[in-house]
């Protein structure tokens, strides 16, 4: 079987430690509040920057494009239409009669008095 004794003393150690830390820390956070910022002095206002001056380009003609010539498709020839073949219709078979089942009775809940207690009505 494996022997943890030296992890439970390594950790009693940590726990420990941190227990002598945590008070440390309140100590600092309380001074850290008390303390005041110094004053830092006004920054004069800076001039923006501006943006050079681009020189001036000249436009460009739009490019024109050379009509093309109409082109005249022949006429295309009537194809006849295609005649589907007539299929008969297939005869189907009898379907057998289904037995007579007897008519049982519709059952029905009972009857529950409007006016009966609550507590009455649960066992």
């Amino acid at each position: 079987m494996a022997n943890y004794r030296g992890l439970v003393h390594l950790l009693a150690l940590f726990v420990f430690a941190l227990s002598l830390m945590t008070g440390e820390n309140s100590v600092g956070a309380s001074r850290i509040l008390e303390e005041t910022l110094p004053e830092v002095p006004e920054v004069p206002e800076l001039p923006k920057p501006g943006l050079p001056h681009l020189p001036d380009i000249p436009s460009l003609p739009k490019p024109e494009l050379p009509s093309l010539p109409k082109v005249e498709l022949p006429p295309l020839p009537e194809l006849p239409k295609p005649e589907l073949p007539t299929i008969p219709k297939p005869e189907l078979p009898e379907v057998p009669e289904l037995p007579h089942l007897p008519d049982f009775p519709k059952p029905t809940l009972p009857f529950v008095a409007k006016d009966m207690p609550a507590a009455a009505t649960n066992p």
